[in-house]
């Protein structure tokens, strides 16, 4: 057996440049979800929610008995990791699942008492997390931070695997 050889770096010349991943929106975005799920999760604590649990309860008080796979789309989250968490919420009493009588294929959602219970609880700490995220910034920093990331999500939706998808009817 040969020994590996490592593999060395490319010489820098001149008119090469490291890549500085510290200023560019890829990385930063990554690193501002990793601080607001961080935040999230110490002002979520009482409920023990994640953020896509609470956006599935919240979005399910909205729309009760919509079906799994349309409340995916509406929080923009594929459809296999959606059913784990609807299992999760499921097994916590959270939420029930019950077959469509018109297509026993579809599953429908609602909230239980409970779940309505946790979502209450959960609005005012999911409300602070949010005001603690945005902290470091002034009322019109907030506005606009807010402004550019909504335009950044919606010009970019279908480059996402799990791409949000609003439903009317």
């Amino acid at each position: 057996m040969r020994a590996s050889k490592l593999v060395e770096p490319a010489p820098r010349n001149a008119t090469q440049q490291v890549f500085d991943i510290h200023s560019v929106p890829g990385h930063l975005i990554r690193r501002a979800q990793q601080i607001a799920v961080a935040i999230f999760v110490e002002e979520t604590a009482e409920t023990d929610l994640t953020p896509i649990q609470f956006a599935l309860l919240a979005e399910l008080e909205r729309a009760s008995g919509v079906d799994q796979v349309t409340l995916a789309a509406l929080i923009a989250v594929d459809v296999a990791t959606f059913g784990q968490v609807v299992t999760r919420l499921e097994e916590r009493g959270l939420v029930v699942r019950e077959s469509d009588p018109v297509d026993r294929r579809r599953k429908r959602l609602a909230l239980t008492s409970a779940g309505r219970s946790c979502l209450k609880r959960a609005i005012p700490a999911v409300r602070s997390a949010q005001a603690r995220i945005l902290a470091p910034l002034d009322a019109i920093e907030q506005a606009e931070l807010c402004r550019l990331l909504a335009k950044l999500v919606e010009q970019n939706n279908d480059a996402s695997r799990a791409p949000m998808r609003r439903v009317t009817g």
